[in-house]
């Protein structure tokens, strides 16, 4: 396996560089990185694909501790999370770098970047927190690029906001090995996991890995956990968008996590390297969204569009409006304040406080410095 780049830490930003834990030495002079199941086995001074991990004087480390490539205050729907403190501000931050290599990445300017210098902001888990809880962010999420490849960043600040009652959000592709999983996710309060595809050739060929990790890490977060989880398919067409695989796969979550996940079918544009792929009609999401339902989940929803109906909340008992939504915007909230349906007082699945949040669409960027 080929790395681009090399670590020097005469290339590194002062105090980025930290050693992580879940790597083991090889007989050959070598490392490989145990974190997610790519198992890059490195030279001195390479880089794993993620970019961010690499071999330094015979340890793997990570090289964007404390650094960021710029932190956002956004609507808590836009993760997407719609059953987790629903019309809140989140604190969004990511760092650079991805372990996987999707071809229709939508954040390819972050995730695939290959420069330190995209790196421009920095701050410590303690100040991280202490914006959140300044701004008054229910939560903070690790975003824009997978949380997984900066996982001791991610853990320190969920630590730091956990000691100031600021909840955590991880956005990720579920691409992670066993123990490094089980360490994450003690910490984290809220996922979103993206479900690029239900079959390993979508994986294979569009993504640079494979499906089975990321549903060993759907059943773990669903069954060995308390974590809150929503699940996310960007619907490509002509790649993941067949009733067929729509069918097998909602017929899998519901079988194997249960009817109260929330589902997001989400709108491709042509970006990254896929621009001659046109966009997801929005026909498509709907078409997902009712498979869903027919299926058994009781809360699909379509996104990346202007869908009224596909974006809002509604009781899966007596079909009453919920949480109405246009985009980001909140309307009518009709959930009593144990979260249960005020007309037939059936619990909505999720983590709710007693009244709406009013942030709305706002999308604020932060300077840590």
């Amino acid at each position: 396996m080929s790395h681009a780049g090399h670590l020097s830490r005469s290339r590194l930003p002062a105090g980025s560089v930290v050693e992580t834990q879940h790597w083991h030495p090889l007989s050959n002079g070598r490392v490989q990185c145990d974190l997610c199941p790519r198992y890059c086995k490195l030279a001195e001074g390479q880089r794993g694909l993620c970019f961010v991990r690499g071999n330094l004087e015979g340890k793997v480390v990570l090289a964007s501790y404390g650094r960021s490539s710029g932190f956002c205050i956004d609507p808590i729907e836009k993760k997407p999370l719609n059953h987790f403190l629903p019309g809140t501000p989140v604190l969004s931050f990511g760092t650079a770098g991805c372990n996987l290599s999707c071809k229709f990445c939508q954040n390819w300017d972050i995730s695939k970047s290959r420069e330190i210098d995209t790196l421009a902001d920095a701050a410590s888990p303690e100040r991280i927190a202490e914006v959140a809880r300044a701004q008054g962010c229910r939560s903070v999420a690790f975003t824009y690029n997978d949380p997984i490849v900066f996982h001791e960043y991610a853990i320190d600040v969920a630590r730091a906001c956990r000691a100031q009652g600021i909840k955590s959000v991880a956005v990720t592709s579920g691409y992670v090995c066993e123990a490094p999983r089980r360490e994450f996710y003690q910490h984290m309060d809220a996922a979103n996991v993206d479900l690029k595809g239900f079959t390993d050739d979508f994986y294979h060929k569009l993504a640079g890995g494979h499906l089975k990790p990321v549903l060993d890490t759907l059943l773990y977060l669903r069954h060995q956990t308390e974590v809150w989880l929503e699940l996310t398919t960007l619907l490509i067409p002509g790649w993941n968008d067949s009733d067929e695989e729509i069918d097998a796969m909602t017929r899998w979550v519901v079988r194997e996590l249960g009817s109260q996940v929330p589902m997001h079918f989400t709108a491709f544009h042509p970006d990254w390297k896929m621009r001659d792929v046109p966009p997801t009609p929005l026909a498509t999401l709907q078409r997902a969204r009712l498979i869903a339902m027919r299926n058994g989940v009781h809360h699909a929803y379509t996104g990346n569009v202007h869908d009224k109906t596909g974006q809002s909340t509604w009781c899966h008992h007596c079909g009453q409006l919920l949480i109405e939504r246009d985009g980001y915007r909140l309307g009518q909230w009709q959930l009593d304040p144990e979260g249960r349906c005020r007309y037939c007082h059936t619990p909505c699945p999720g983590v709710f406080e007693a009244e709406a949040g009013h942030w709305g669409e706002r999308r604020q960027p932060i300077q840590m410095g």
